[in-house]
């Protein structure tokens, strides 16, 4: 995985908005015809029903590391700690692969953490903002700050990694121990989605969109999202873009690692170049463009399409990577 940002720079013009008008009319078109409102029938075997949800709620002490150690000792307390934080409308289930190729070692622990509002029901989902999806971020580090933990490393797949990087700029850790690295999988700035913008305007007529999750998907991610939930997402974002222009300082001592697929269908290649040049100094930063065609390429299970060998490389070159990095710091 190598960087090189030249050929994304050109995509930073907000040419993203270009035809706009004739995509917002395509898309008014496509949503007035579907559904308006909330779904009328939501089935209990689709994460957004009121059967399954995730299991961290049931069991939160498997999954932080907080409750899982919160008296370590003071070498458990000096060992590494990943914060692994999921995306829009997903749950922990996006960080497990590493999760299982961590094979319980003993060199780092791992703290999965579930967004707030996420992992439950269709309603709860549609009633919670972004700041609840971030607070849950906040609770499970200051948790950690309190058993005594100073190792703290905080990972973000999409969505998580704006959120990560919203808190950054809000000064958040001044006066608290900093995260020694931050690691962003596929960090969403810019959206593929070009009609994501439009969201606030068309979105009161439709109610929801349906996204194509495969069967095993279902389980983890939200087939329905409330529209609301996607102004939430385009607000966050289009802060983070806000704060990425005046300039975010990285804590002293925190290093950025940022790995952004190349033809993302989510968050758009030229996230990474909005980063590399609002985020400084330079000098605690890193950009890894991989040549991937997957959002969160880190997670593979229960892709659509066959998962390639390179697919499984860029998830073992980068899992090692930020593992690699923690360790060293």
């Amino acid at each position: 995985m190598k960087t090189n940002l030249l050929p994304y720079l050109k995509m930073i013009s907000f040419g993203f908005l270009r035809n706009s008008i004739g995509m917002s009319m395509i898309l008014f078109l496509g949503l007035f015809l579907g559904s308006c409102g909330d779904p009328s029938e939501i089935s209990d075997e689709l994460l957004d029903g009121k059967v399954i949800f995730d299991p961290s709620l049931l069991n939160p002490e498997s999954y932080l590391t907080s409750l899982r150690h919160p008296n370590p000792t003071a070498e458990e307390a000096s060992r590494p700690v990943f914060i692994l934080c999921h995306g829009y409308s997903a749950s922990t289930f996006e960080w497990s692969e590493f999760i299982d190729w961590s094979e319980d070692t003993d060199a780092y622990f791992t703290s999965r953490v579930l967004l707030g509002g996420h992992g439950r029901s269709y309603s709860d989902f549609k009633s919670a903002k972004w700041e609840d999806w971030q607070q849950a971020i906040f609770d499970e580090y200051e948790a950690l700050l309190d058993a005594g933990y100073t190792n703290l490393h905080l990972v973000g797949s999409s969505t998580g990694g704006a959120l990560i990087l919203e808190a950054i700029a809000a000064g958040y850790f001044r006066d608290k121990i900093p995260p020694k690295s931050v690691f962003m999988v596929d960090p969403i700035v810019l959206p593929s989605d070009k009609i994501l913008p439009l969201i606030g305007v068309l979105g009161p007529l439709v109610g929801y969109t349906e996204s194509e999750n495969t069967e095993g998907e279902k389980n983890y991610w939200y087939t329905f999202r409330p529209y609301k939930t996607l102004q939430e997402l385009q607000e966050v974002i289009k802060k983070v873009r806000l704060d990425l222009q005046k300039g975010i300082e990285l804590p002293a001592g925190t290093y950025l690692t940022v790995y952004k697929s190349t033809q993302d269908p989510s968050a758009d290649p030229a996230s990474a170049v909005l980063i590399y040049q609002g985020v400084s100094p330079k000098s605690q930063m890193n950009i890894h463009m991989v040549n991937s065609s997957l959002h969160v390429f880190t997670r593979l299970k229960y892709r659509e399409d066959p998962v390639s060998a390179q697919d499984w490389l860029n998830q073992e070159q980068t899992f090692e990577e930020m593992v690699e990095i923690a360790l060293s710091r």
